[in-house]
């Protein structure tokens, strides 16, 4: 198993931009990035978000909030006895997000902030449920186990999580391989690229109860939903 995930990884591209390369792409396309991605990105959220089955009461996060749709249904989910936090790395984002949640009368309960996924700003065992939608393929290779590793220890025991992504898994179809090649090229702009998500997820300690393919614009989509196992000791 770890020949096949070291393998794995090798298989998948770097991603070369920088931090900070990445908070200024997505502070200048905050006011269009949910006209850009509404007709492929929100529906593979809105279906996780469905997976994640958030009630009441609960406590959740989502990484990556973009422009707030899907969160802005999150805090609706967990009601006025529950608890809503957002991360994302862009102050832009974060804006759009925010002015969201004030025209739904929702602001109130939820709770946004500026972070890096890879060092999250909250206690262990915060969470009863994560979403990142889109986000974990931004990070790169040895990054990855980082972030997976961070939700993992906010999360509670027996917590979900649902993660979308574009995926390696298959074989590599034409617009797969035109999409890694813009990757290569133009580093700063397709700065996500396919990964191995299950594997990943179950190399970190999930427990991974379901995976779902989809095809977006002709590229693979894996949504995984997996949970925190009761057992797992926090290091």
């Amino acid at each position: 198993m770890e020949q096949e995930n070291t393998s794995a990884s090798k298989a998948m591209l770097p991603v070369t931009r920088t931090k900070a390369e990445a908070r200024q792409f997505y502070d200048r396309v905050s006011r269009i990035y949910g006209w850009m991605t509404g007709a492929f990105e929100r529906r593979h959220g809105e279906k996780a978000l469905e997976l994640l089955a958030i009630r009441d009461g609960e406590t959740a996060l989502e990484i990556g909030t973009g422009s707030g749709h899907c969160f802005e249904r999150m805090a609706r989910l967990v009601g006025d006895r529950g608890g809503c936090c957002g991360a994302d790395i862009s102050t832009g984002m974060l804006n759009v997000t925010r002015e969201r949640l004030l025209k739904s009368g929702l602001a109130a309960g939820a709770g946004l902030c500026c972070a890096d996924a890879g060092r999250l700003p909250f206690p262990d065992n915060s969470f009863d449920a994560i979403l990142m939608a889109f986000t974990l393929e931004l990070f790169d290779t040895p990054e990855i186990p980082q972030v997976l590793k961070e939700t993992m220890r906010v999360l509670k025991l027996g917590g979900r999580i649902a993660v979308v992504s574009l995926s390696k898994e298959g074989r590599a179809s034409s617009a797969m391989r035109l999409y890694e090649w813009a990757h290569r090229k133009w580093p700063r702009y397709a700065d996500c690229r396919p990964i191995y998500v299950e594997r990943s997820m179950t190399a970190c300690g999930y427990t991974v109860r379901s995976r779902a393919r989809a095809r977006m614009a002709g590229l693979p989509l894996d949504t995984v939903l997996a949970i925190k196992p009761d057992s797992t000791a926090l290091h």
